[in-house]
């Protein structure tokens, strides 16, 4: 299951107000069900993280943490991340431990595992 990737400034505010979230040191995730047939995820990193290599090395740990984890979601679902400052500066396994607390307790995913 391969996710498509949100764009448009509506979406991302339709979550940030409309979904429920948690956040984290390294991570704030919002996330809400849709009626599509595949995951969206969005990923915002602002300027209060650092510059463009810290910025985009953020993006790159988010997006990897969230492939580990895709396989195990639960029907479809629209995503933001938004990343903090640590975020940048951990381990991707890091992030993937903060995200997997998340999709639990907003229940994307089994917490059997």
């Amino acid at each position: 299951m391969k996710s498509q990737t949100l764009k448009e400034n509506k979406d991302f505010r339709r979550l940030y107000y409309r979904s429920k979230s948690i956040a984290s040191k390294t991570l704030v995730t919002y996330a809400m069900k849709n009626r599509g047939k595949e995951c969206r995820i969005g990923i915002t990193t602002s300027k209060k993280i650092g510059n463009a290599v810290e910025r985009n090395r953020s993006r790159r740990v988010i997006r990897a943490a969230f492939s580990e984890l895709e396989p195990r979601i639960n029907g479809n679902w629209d995503f933001v991340f938004v990343a903090r400052g640590l975020t940048s500066k951990v381990k991707m396994q890091a992030v993937l431990g903060d995200m997997e607390k998340h999709f639990k307790a907003l229940g994307v995913i089994d917490g059997k595992d």
